[in-house]
């Protein structure tokens, strides 16, 4: 099960108290104060792993508990300190201050990590409060508490290319052509409702992640449909490749659909609207893709590409192009 935003308790240990004790042996007077300190309590560490993604495995632990240092005992004895409770996310994951809405880390790669929530320091044993003019100190001091903080985890796909479209443009099945991705593939639209991930094998040693971004609507900037919730995955791509098919299930205009969506990536997030971008017009056995294409190029300036899924017509033109754009945003980068 994909699961992309998950919320959390988060609780780390509390710190172990300090000891307050004295020397107690025959023949040694005046043994004085021999308490240990407490040990430190475990904090909560998120970290980013390779290999994994999605949050589904925090779906069902909406409480994470470090351990407790354990306290001091006689004889200058400290106490244990805990260890630290890790919670592992899949890259590409930002982790969120519930409480406050803040950014507390974005764990983008792998092996990022952070503390999310601070484990309690032991407490004093009274043999800290010795000196020369209090030599029987009968202080000690507790553990200090663990932070406890409420964290939402957010998952943004990391992908090479994302591919954009209105719904049933045709992005499934672009990817499970040139991947070995099998995402759900039907005649009707929003089909897709989860991002799918492709790679894509250019030849032996050269590859790119391919992600195939769920159909979006106008007015999803401001979370209409699902939109935040798709939007959000594109923010991590480098490449985008438009899909524009020429008779669309809904009946309106392909262009105003293109134009529709990009107005949607520029008023959620400007950098999105700036990124480098291939526009293809899908679906080339059609009737009319051939004029579509010709409409899209004088209208956006930009040389569109004409593909088909089904019968495999223009798919080594647009994967080769799709690559040497990609080469060049990473050399920029």
């Amino acid at each position: 099960m994909f699961v992309d935003r998950v919320t959390v308790e988060v609780e780390a240990g509390k710190g172990g108290d300090g000891c307050m004790s004295f020397r107690r042996e025959k023949f040694v007077p005046r043994g004085g104060p021999d308490g240990g300190d407490g040990g430190n309590g475990g904090s909560i560490v998120v970290m980013a792993e390779p290999g994994l993604d999605s949050l589904a495995p925090l779906l069902h632990r909406k409480h994470w508990r470090a351990r407790s240092g354990t306290p001091g005992g006689s004889s200058n004895r400290h106490g244990a300190n805990a260890k630290d409770l890790t919670i592992r996310v899949p890259p590409g994951t930002v982790l969120i201050d519930a409480a406050g809405g803040f950014v507390l880390k974005d764990l983008a790669a792998p092996g990022d990590s952070v503390i999310a929530a601070h484990g309690g320091r032991g407490g004093k044993g009274n043999t800290r409060f010795k000196s020369a003019t209090n030599q029987a100190p009968r202080e000690s001091t507790p553990g200090g508490e663990g932070e406890r903080r409420r964290l939402t985890f957010e998952l943004k796909v990391i992908a090479d290319v994302g591919l954009l479209g209105k719904p049933n443009a045709g992005k499934s099945t672009l990817l499970s052509r040139v991947s070995r991705a099998r995402p759900e593939i039907a005649d009707y639209p929003f089909t897709t409702k989860i991002p799918n991930l492709g790679i894509v094998q250019i030849d032996f040693d050269r590859s790119m992640v391919l992600a195939d971004i769920p159909g979006l609507i106008e007015g999803a900037h401001s979370g209409a449909g699902l939109g935040h919730e798709f939007l959000r995955h594109v923010e991590r791509t480098r490449v985008l490749i438009h899909l524009v098919e020429p008779l669309p299930m809904d009946a309106t205009d392909p262009l105003e659909s293109y134009r529709a969506i990009r107005d949607e990536l520029k008023q959620y997030d400007e950098t999105l609207a700036a990124r480098p971008e291939l526009v293809a017009v899908s679906k080339a056995e059609l009737p009319g893709a051939s004029e579509l294409r010709e409409r899209l190029s004088e209208t956006t300036g930009k040389e569109v590409l004409l593909f088909s899924s089904v019968t495999g017509e223009g798919l080594k033109e647009l994967i080769q192009r799709t690559y040497a754009l990609l080469s060049e945003e990473r050399q920029t980068k």
